[in-house]
């Protein structure tokens, strides 16, 4: 999940490869992660979200490439966990980064 955030990370397709069923995985997540895969999942792709809106890249860039899909749940994501925009989150923060140099 965190190599490849935006990759398929439906229940299914994670339970399948932990060779588990979807209702233990589910278990698992709770017991050990204190959360439930869904939340789990958004949360590296936000986490990923944010560092390529630091590194520079348009907010359809980061949803896209972090796995959010399109602006608008890019923006809901950040309103429900950070209570901010992504415009305004990348306006706030990435003046304490240095510049991002594009290989």
């Amino acid at each position: 999940m965190l190599a490849d955030p935006a990759a398929d990370h439906s229940l299914p397709a994670m339970a399948a490869a932990a060779t588990v069923s979807t209702r233990h995985l589910t278990r698992l997540f709770r017991t050990e992660l204190h959360t439930t895969p869904a939340r789990r999942v958004e949360r590296v792709r936000l986490d990923r979200a944010q560092q390529l809106l630091l590194d520079g890249h348009s907010v359809t860039s980061a949803a896209h490439h972090s796995g959010l899909g399109t602006d608008e749940t890019l923006r809901r994501a950040f309103a429900r966990h950070l209570g901010t925009t992504p415009t305004d989150y990348r306006r706030r923060f990435a003046t304490t980064r240095p510049p991002h140099t594009p290989a």
